[in-house]
């Protein structure tokens, strides 16, 4: 009865040792394994570590194949040679031969971008905020939505009448009270004031 697997990590004893020395030449990983109790990609690993070949070693099964091409794109080549009990190059060359390619996976994003994308997204265009951090306009719309970022609303544009109120009332008014006699909110008011100019009239000094 075969052995149960063990952990990659534990130390080979010299036995293990002597018997890798024995049957891996011989192309029979599999049978290392099985007496071992250790994974197929922990004995290749191993014969690799302590320089053993085989000239089996260049054929791959339809497993190592299959899981190649799961793990290629997002991995990084060094991560799969430790799994698949492999060298780098051999993995390399053999993503190279299938046509495998990687993944250009996105950039993480910085504290200081994502500080400048919630302080420009409201009032700013995608593409104005893309060419300011730059990344690309559907990466900012990710992002922005990743974080439940909002538009600022916007409001109607002013009428003559609202404006020519806005301008006999201010003097003597509150914003407040400008925002419920025009009927809009506070801060509408104080940004049409701001952009306006207005200014409160200075009392008389009485002598």
């Amino acid at each position: 009865m075969a052995k149960s697997k063990k952990p990659g990590w534990i130390l080979w004893s010299e036995d293990e040792v002597k018997l890798l020395k024995k049957l891996f030449p011989r192309g029979r990983a599999r049978q290392v394994s099985d007496q071992t109790g250790r994974t197929l990609a922990a004995v290749k690993q191993k014969a690799y570590t302590i320089g053993l070949k085989t000239k089996q070693m260049h054929l791959w099964s339809a497993d190592e194949v299959e899981l190649l091409k799961k793990l290629y794109p997002t991995e990084t080549t060094k991560s799969i040679a430790n799994k698949l009990g492999r060298s780098p190059d051999t993995v390399s060359r053999k993503a190279y031969s299938i046509g495998l390619k990687k993944i250009n996976l996105p950039t993480p994003w910085s504290r200081q971008e994502e500080a400048l994308l919630k302080k420009l997204f409201p009032d700013n265009s995608k593409r104005h905020i893309a060419d300011r951090i730059g990344r690309s306009a559907p990466a900012i719309a990710n992002k922005a939505r990743k974080l439940g970022l909002k538009k600022a609303k916007r409001y109607p544009v002013w009428s003559r009448k609202e404006l020519n109120l806005l301008k006999k009332l201010y003097p003597t008014r509150t914003a407040q009270e400008l925002a419920d006699k025009i009927g809009r909110n506070v801060q509408a008011v104080r940004l049409r004031i701001v952009k306006l100019g207005l200014k409160k009239r200075k009392e008389k000094v009485k002598g």
